[in-house]
């Protein structure tokens, strides 16, 4: 492993396997690891890691947290974790953390694939730690089958299919994971809408406390930040509960602070374009026409 700034980088697959104390892949782009045979004495405690490449961990029985980033990623119930290429990952400190499966390919496994272009649409890998993908019974036992198929495949030997099914089996992996993910923002809907009650809460103190005049608008980093969420997270979230991802959330509430202002104060377009964070106010002016199909001028009218 190269170390720089206190870090750990693996580099390649080959690497990996080879500091785990397993035999060399027969791929070398690709390996399935089972932590269930995998020393804790092989990573010093607090030791810092970086992989240059795909990890999905598969954990169906585990209990406990590993640490990644800031934060820790809870298993508990069991589930999906997802890392895309430079993250850092803390490896766990107790012999308990070391259950499951994970699954490692390089970029350049699916780089020639319709996948290789694809993959950065699956959210997941720029979530944060704490937003895992917990899994259903039913639901384990469809990734577990995901697993064995690719455990099997790595098992046989290589020929000029391998590749081409590998990747399928990555793909449909990453596709049931997508439909697991829905699942989960729709069935934690308590959760979620208190998310999204914080959202507002918080809009409405950003504006109503002049954060404006400061500021400017706010922005989709500012609210996951206070929110304590991914960006990604939180506009998935978003989506598959109110259609609208964060930015479009942001502004609707914009435009209804600028409804509130037309309707009730005597302000000018201009006035309340500064006092809502727009520098210019042709811009509030074109938001708003998109928003409502009225000028805000013409909005103001219909009150009268």
């Amino acid at each position: 492993m190269q170390q720089q700034s206190n870090i750990n980088q693996i580099k390649s697959i080959s690497q990996l396997v080879r500091v785990l104390g397993f035999p060399a892949p027969l791929h070398p782009l690709i390996a399935l690891v089972d932590y269930n045979n995998v020393s804790i004495e092989l990573f010093p405690k607090g030791q810092k890691v970086s992989l240059d490449f795909y990890k999905i961990s598969f954990k169906p029985t585990f209990t406990g947290h590993i640490k990644y980033g800031q934060g820790y990623y809870d298993f508990e119930e069991g589930g999906l974790a997802f890392l895309k290429p430079k993250q850092i990952v803390f490896p766990p400190e107790d012999l308990e953390s070391y259950e499951g499966i994970a699954l490692y390919f390089h970029p350049d496994f699916i780089r020639n694939y319709p996948l290789g272009k694809t993959i950065n649409q699956y959210g997941f890998f720029s979530y944060d730690v704490s937003e895992a993908l917990f899994l259903s019974a039913k639901e384990k036992e469809i990734i577990a089958n995901l697993f064995a198929t690719i455990a099997n495949e790595l098992d046989n030997n290589i020929d000029s299919f391998s590749q081409d099914v590998l990747v399928s089996q990555v793909e449909l992996l990453l596709n049931y994971s997508n439909r697991f993910y829905n699942r989960q923002f729709l069935t934690r809907k308590a959760v979620n809408h208190d998310i999204i009650t914080s959202l507002d809460n918080l809009l409405d103190r950003y504006f109503e406390e002049e954060n404006t005049l400061k500021n400017g608008l706010p922005s989709v980093k500012y609210v996951s930040t206070e929110l304590q969420l991914s960006q990604r997270y939180l506009s998935d979230m978003l989506s598959t509960l109110t259609g609208l991802n964060t930015q479009q959330y942001i502004q609707n509430a914009i435009i209804e602070k600028a409804k509130e202002k037309l309707s009730t104060t005597n302000l000018s377009v201009s006035e309340i374009a500064y006092e809502l964070g727009f520098e210019h106010s042709q811009s509030f002016s074109k938001l708003f026409k998109a928003k409502t199909n009225l000028s805000p001028l013409e909005f103001r009218q219909s009150f009268n």
